[in-house]
């Protein structure tokens, strides 16, 4: 008949239970984190203008996004200022403020409804606001590559700094954004968009922005963008184009 070792007994007596108890006692794995809600970025630039406004100045801006987890709205919001002083005088000044909400209605597309605020006194332009409105959809949609296509209209009234009556007017509005990241916080961006006057066709704008974002530190990057403002019909003594070059430090959070 086979003997057991006493001791060999008593230790699995107490190593077993032991063992279950900590199996037991384990914690689970943390959950992954969501991904945010809230989101932004702060720009800080030098800028090099050309067309309208010649000068060399300081470039700020800001962009917030909130998109609440498993929900089908996001809001926008933009701000963004070139103030340039000469001496004692003013040579650049303009504002730009946007808002925008987005509702999804299926995976790839969705509505969207917004307006803008412009000042630009160097382009003739005292006032401008624009209220906008389209439809959505992204045929590319893949962690490296975005691109997004709107249709849509905007309804414009401009205040020129002439003594010449208001422009009130509706527009057709086709727009493309396509954005390419290389990694994290390395990314290429182009967006564009042209606005047709319905009823009077010379008088369009365009306007483009291209800009490569490259890191620097965590949350920190160099920052480089080349806008383009396109007015087919502009005010009397104004040029049709105006050029911005911009290198800076973007401050993502």
């Amino acid at each position: 008949m086979k003997r057991h070792c006493p001791f060999a007994v008593g230790m699995m007596a107490v190593l077993f239970p032991t063992a279950s108890l900590a199996a037991q006692a384990a914690p689970a794995p943390a959950p992954a984190p969501a991904p945010n809600a809230v989101s932004g970025t702060v720009n800080l630039a030098l800028v090099n203008a050309a067309g309208n406004t010649s000068v060399t100045t300081i470039n700020a801006a800001e962009y917030f996004k909130i998109k609440p987890t498993d929900s089908r709205f996001q809001f926008e919001e933009g701000f963004s200022v070139i103030y340039g002083k000469s001496g004692d005088s003013v040579t650049a000044q303009q504002y730009k403020a946007s808002g925008r909400v987005d509702f999804t209605l299926v995976l790839f597309f969705h509505v969207f409804a917004g307006g803008t605020w412009e000042k630009n006194a160097y382009a003739g332009i005292n006032n401008r606001f624009e209220e906008l409105a389209g439809v959505a959809f992204r045929p590319i949609d893949i962690p490296t590559d975005l691109l997004s296509v709107e249709l849509g209209t905007a309804v414009t009234q401009k205040q020129s700094t002439l003594a010449i009556p208001d422009a009130n007017y509706t527009a057709g509005r086709v727009a493309a954004s396509y954005k390419h990241t290389f990694s994290t916080a390395s990314y290429f961006q182009e967006i564009a968009e042209v606005l047709p006057d319905l009823q009077n066709t010379t008088n369009t704008l365009v306007n483009s922005e291209t800009s490569l974002v490259a890191p620097l530190s965590t949350g920190i990057a160099l920052r480089m963008s080349y806008v383009v403002k396109f007015n087919n019909a502009p005010d009397p003594g104004f040029v049709k184009t105006d050029r911005l070059l911009s290198a800076g430090v973007q401050i993502a959070f």
